[in-house]
């Protein structure tokens, strides 16, 4: 299911990263009374009465040909474009200017549902002066108080009723999902081509959920899998998206969808800071993962250099020690053919179910290998494990005191648990319960 898309709006200066930290229940965008501070569209995840969005916050929409207000502009451009509904945030201590009027104009031609927020009205009294508002066009003006987080629960019930219908995108049970995310240039456009590219390969375009792409159906070998779309924003007139952390919000939306996400790294350039922060998504959201070293053509490959690299993404992506590495070149597709094998390992192992004997000799095994702890006296009994889900797969140990199950040897368990059950490609998730 694709989240709807809520982007905050307005001039500088009006109180969007207040509301926006509201909203996301964290400090997230710096909060400064001077205008300008916010420049780039920032991401969280919010909810409201279980409804799930994700908040984007914008930097301020002003006037002027200097080069920053036209690359602000040019954000705030492209957060519109992304959004499903917009909140036109304005400031209710000072009316409408000529820059509120300004940004009027571009929410007109979105054509988006557009929800008007006059902030800073921090008593009662000041409710009479927001129905000027009015004549902006955009319904009901809502007074809202960022600082005192008054008047956003009437905001937010406006904004949700908005929402667009949630799509199913359920296919076949044994339909494979998988999209390619990292920095822009590593080669994800020209991977999926050169998959597409492959002979016995039946190719059809079929719409997704997310907005402006195209997911494409591919069958090998009688397995189908979609190929979910990553790609950057399209250019549309100067809507454009020129450095890496704009592609985050398309990354995060394929990520919800996918069973397998593959990872590619750039083998000329390297491992980035970037690589480790969209890895972090994609393991946190609990997707089945294949790290992909791409380019691999521009080194000088061989046995001894395929294994130093492997060395050093380990020691880079620790938590993701359980994804398969897999080294190929879109370019000159060579070891092309190693990439699908992993890729339905890693959906196979992330639906994977354990019969509850089969995972209790296994537990009561490692427990005779390395009996369980003892801390301040008192010792960690393990009564029995269960597999509670999969996608990924969870597994609840009942104990006599969660608090005596160390992390340490809830570690030990994991390794253990994938000795004995393998889940290559998977991360798995483990719970301490008391029994009731």
């Amino acid at each position: 299911m694709r989240k709807p898309v809520v982007a905050i709006v307005g001039r500088p200066n009006v109180g969007k990263s207040t509301i926006f930290n509201r909203l996301a229940g964290e400090r997230i965008s710096i909060v400064e009374d001077k205008p300008g501070v916010t420049r780039d569209r920032i991401y969280a995840p919010a909810e409201w009465l279980t409804n799930q969005f994700d908040l984007i916050d914008t930097g301020g929409i002003d006037i002027g040909d200097e080069p920053l207000l036209v690359q602000v502009r040019e954000q705030a451009e492209v957060a519109i474009n992304e959004a499903d509904v917009i909140i036109f945030l304005l400031n209710g201590k000072e009316g409408i200017t000529a820059a509120d009027e300004e940004v009027a104009k571009m929410l007109y031609k979105s054509n988006k549902p557009v929800v008007l927020g006059v902030n800073k009205i921090d008593n009662p009294e000041m409710k009479n002066q927001i129905y000027e508002y009015y004549a902006l066009g955009f319904g009901e003006p809502f007074p809202i108080s960022g600082s005192h987080g008054l008047g956003l629960g009437d905001l937010l019930d406006e904004v949700v009723k908005h929402f667009p219908a949630l799509e199913n995108t359920d296919a076949d049970d044994d339909t494979i999902y998988f999209s390619l995310i990292g920095r822009p240039n590593v080669g994800k456009s020209s991977l999926v081509n050169a998959i597409l590219n492959e002979e016995r390969v039946i190719v059809s375009d079929i719409e997704g959920t997310t907005r402006d792409a195209i997911d494409t159906e591919l069958v090998r070998d009688g397995r189908k899998y979609i190929i979910i779309d990553t790609a950057g924003m399209r250019k549309k007139g100067r809507i454009y998206e020129s450095t890496e952390k704009y592609s985050m919000l398309r990354a995060l939306k394929a990520i919800e969808r996918s069973d397998v996400v593959l990872l590619l790294i750039d083998a000329e350039t390297g491992i980035r800071e970037q690589d480790k922060r969209i890895a972090g998504y994609a393991h946190e959201a609990g997707r089945a993962m294949v790290i992909v070293v791409n380019k691999w053509d521009t080194v000088e490959a061989n046995e001894k250099s395929m294994k130093e690299f492997e060395s050093k993404v380990r020691a880079h992506f620790q938590f993701l020690d359980y994804a398969p590495i897999v080294f190929l070149s879109a370019k000159t597709k060579k070891r092309l053919h190693t990439l699908l094998p992993a890729i339905q390992t890693a959906s196979e192992n992330h639906a994977k179910r354990i019969q509850t004997n089969v995972l209790n000799d296994v537990i009561m095994d490692a427990i005779a290998l390395n009996p369980t702890p003892t801390i301040k006296g008192r010792r960690l009994k393990i009564l029995y494990a269960t597999q509670v889900a999969v996608k990924p797969p969870a597994f609840v140990i009942f104990v006599n005191d969660p608090e005596l199950m160390h992390f340490s040897y809830e570690r030990f368990l994991e390794n253990k648990i994938r000795e004995a059950f393998g889940f290559v490609g998977t991360p798995i998730k483990i719970f301490a319960r008391k029994r009731q």
